[in-house]
């Protein structure tokens, strides 16, 4: 594979994709969003490595490899967003673009989840467009790396 490596990292319960709620996240599973993803990716000259975790922990840990490693990432941080200061703190030490993503628009839903505690870290935030929302974030990366 060529072309520069991107992060997308996937919070917790997004690895049940398809089968969680299909009336708020769609029918898309994990493996498909996985596969647009790459394909996406692959159109843009990027080389895009999807992961997910319900870990808070690896989650940190891998927003750390990106940063020692200058890495683009696409996040979306799930229920982590309204919460994990741990995971705001590791988007703050970023050395290359992030971009916050969610499948539905937070705004819209339980007042509980209108607050991210990531977005002030993050280069931008693109939410409520479902699968799309990867894919607009993907073009967002490829165009800040050409800037």
């Amino acid at each position: 594979m060529s072309g520069r490596r991107v992060l997308v990292l996937n919070g917790p319960n997004l690895g049940r994709l398809g089968s969680r709620e299909p009336e708020k996240y769609g029918t898309t599973t994990f493996a498909d969003l996985v596969a647009e993803c790459e394909k996406t990716g692959a159109e843009l000259g990027l080389q895009v490595e999807v992961r997910q975790t319900d870990d808070e922990a690896e989650l940190v840990g891998w927003l750390h490899e990106a940063a020692d490693g200058k890495l683009p990432v696409v996040l979306n941080p799930a229920a982590f967003t309204h919460y994990s200061y741990s995971l705001r703190d590791a988007c703050a030490q970023r050395t290359a673009p992030l971009i916050e993503i969610h499948l539905t628009n937070p705004a819209t839903r339980e007042e509980f989840r209108h607050n991210s505690v990531v977005s002030g870290v993050a280069t931008g935030t693109i939410a409520g467009f479902g699968v799309d929302s990867y894919r607009l974030a993907l073009r967002a990366i490829s165009a800040l790396a050409d800037s």
